[in-house]
């Protein structure tokens, strides 16, 4: 790119000395013909004559052509030739004018969104590739941001709708129990319980809520110290062992204890514990959920693995991205704002490292790898 700039800068100035050169020669050839060549006698003619014709004697006409044109030969050849100095910059300054109001419409094409490809002229073709790039560039960046609010819209549709829900089921359930005095024990016992799970659905909704305007508003920072992977991981699994219960699952965990890493031990517990909650959303009941841990290189590999419905390769690639959700994760009472994946993500990169997913065969992995910190021997 540089070496094609550098050709645009030599074609305008060769076309700048070019300029300058005809017009010098325009320059030499007047001086060489009127003034001192074998025009000098007709052009002296010519000009006693239109003195003569002014009411001038030949005599005072004479002495005036001398006066002006023979005696200030070098001062009007002098100002003759700045004249055509002036005139073949503008001329070189006109071409160049050209060229930065091409630039100016192609930057206004991109300014108004237009589909048409920007065209320059020939010697502008490294602009306009870089324009066009530029166009296309801003043209998939809005096209995100369009999908990503589109997303969330949506996304806060569902979540609306979805706290009718349990909200609708709490008041019935209530009114029953408020109405029914004699109610037998055992039945209202289970109305209770289903009121408090119901209950408990709606304020993860309104915490989905809070999640979605939360997360452009904050800056995640890091406050890094060194600790060991495997004491995070299980005061991690502790927090999901009534989760896991609940859904009759197993959990395992097999990690090197000898990894220790230097980052936010808050921030990396996050990102683990939405892979986790975000395989319970998705697992099979009374399946089992893996942790591996083990040293790899200059890394620490840590995978996450559920039993659960195989996500096709299309759905894989967009995991990352905020506001997304499996269409199965829309008619559940599990799914998610969207958030945590690409929350973990932005973290896990914050700390120079990378997460992936896997999922074929009826297991899903999430595979992330972090820069380990070495112990001093």
């Amino acid at each position: 790119m540089r070496s094609k700039y550098r050709s645009l800068k030599i074609r305008i100035m060769i076309q700048t000395l070019g300029i300058s050169i005809i017009v010098a020669l325009i320059g030499y050839f007047i001086l060489d013909i009127f003034v001192d060549g074998v025009l000098q006698d007709p052009f002296a003619k010519t000009v006693v004559y239109a003195f003569q014709r002014l009411g001038m004697q030949e005599e005072e006409a004479i002495h005036l052509y001398r006066l002006i044109f023979w005696q200030n030969k070098v001062l009007i050849i002098g100002a003759g030739f700045f004249a055509l100095l002036l005139f073949s910059f503008y001329l070189g300054m006109s071409k160049f004018t050209n060229y930065l109001r091409e630039v100016e419409g192609g930057i206004q094409m991109i300014l108004n969104e237009s589909d048409d490809k920007i065209v320059l002229s020939d010697t502008l073709e490294p602009l306009e590739n870089r324009l066009n790039e530029i166009k296309e560039t801003l043209k998939e960046q809005r096209r995100s941001l369009e999908e990503s609010e589109q997303r969330k819209n949506d996304l806060i549709v569902y979540l609306a709708h979805d706290l009718k829900t349990p909200l609708t089921s709490v008041i019935a359930y209530l009114s029953l129990l408020n109405e029914a005095k004699d109610m037998p024990e055992e039945q209202r016992e289970k109305y209770i319980g289903i009121s408090l799970s119901k209950a408990k659905r709606l304020g993860e909704l309104i915490n989905e809520f809070f999640e979605i305007t939360r997360y452009n508003l904050q800056n995640i920072t890091l406050d890094k110290k060194e600790f060991y992977l495997y004491v995070l991981l299980e005061q991690v699994l502790d927090s999901f062992d009534p989760v896991f219960q609940e859904k009759g699952l197993q959990c395992t965990i097999e990690v090197d204890d000898r990894i220790l890493i230097y980052g936010d031990p808050d921030r990396l517990a996050r990102v683990f514990e939405n892979l986790l909650r975000n395989a319970v959303s998705y697992c099979y009941p009374h399946s089992k959920i893996e942790v591996y841990g083990a040293i790899k290189g200059e890394n620490a590999e840590i995978i996450v693995r559920n039993q659960g419905k195989t996500i096709p390769a299309h759905q894989l690639e967009n995991l990352f991205e905020k506001f997304y959700r499996l269409d199965e994760a829309r008619s559940s009472e599990s799914g998610g704002a969207g958030l945590g994946l690409a929350i973990a993500k932005e973290i896990i990169e914050l700390h120079n490292g990378t997460i992936q997913a896997d999922s074929r065969d009826g297991y899903t992995s999430f595979i992330i790898r972090l820069p380990r910190k070495k112990e001093e021997l």
